[in-house]
């Protein structure tokens, strides 16, 4: 079930509609926290139980969390909602320490830069001619 941001954090009413053509409204209170991926279950609003037809089971349910996108919030705006969040941890640096940053990740590049070759540069380890035959 794909929920917002909002409604992970805050709590939400979600109607669903069940098997039997009824239509139950599942409750998250606020202080009940939802991450992505949990799953969770409705007791006796599943598939029936088999050779007892009158008994249900468990509704399960995964969540699928889904954030704002980039810039949604202004930087002051972002750092008052920072405030009211637990804190983050802060690295220490040490020299031996190298600064990178985070870039989204692009499975289609990456696949084509192994097909051209590029996983392996080092020729000395890889070479990229290929074994020729022998001619008498």
């Amino acid at each position: 079930m794909d929920i917002q941001l909002v409604e992970a954090l805050c709590g939400f009413q979600k109607p669903i509609s069940t098997l039997d053509n009824r239509t139950i409204v599942i409750t998250s209170h606020p202080d009940q926290i939802v991450k992505h991926r949990d799953i969770k279950c409705v007791l006796n609003e599943g598939m029936p139980i088999y050779h007892r037809p009158y008994e249900k089971g468990h509704l399960i349910i995964e969540f699928k969390v889904n954030f704002p996108e980039n810039g949604f919030l202004s930087p002051d705006k972002l750092s008052l909602l920072e405030k009211h969040l637990p804190e983050r941890k802060e690295v220490e640096e040490r020299d031996e320490m190298d600064q990178v940053e985070l870039v989204d990740f692009d499975p289609n590049q990456e696949r084509l830069r192994h097909y051209n070759g590029e996983a392996y540069e080092d020729d000395e380890h890889h070479p990229r001619d290929s074994v020729q035959c022998q001619t008498s």
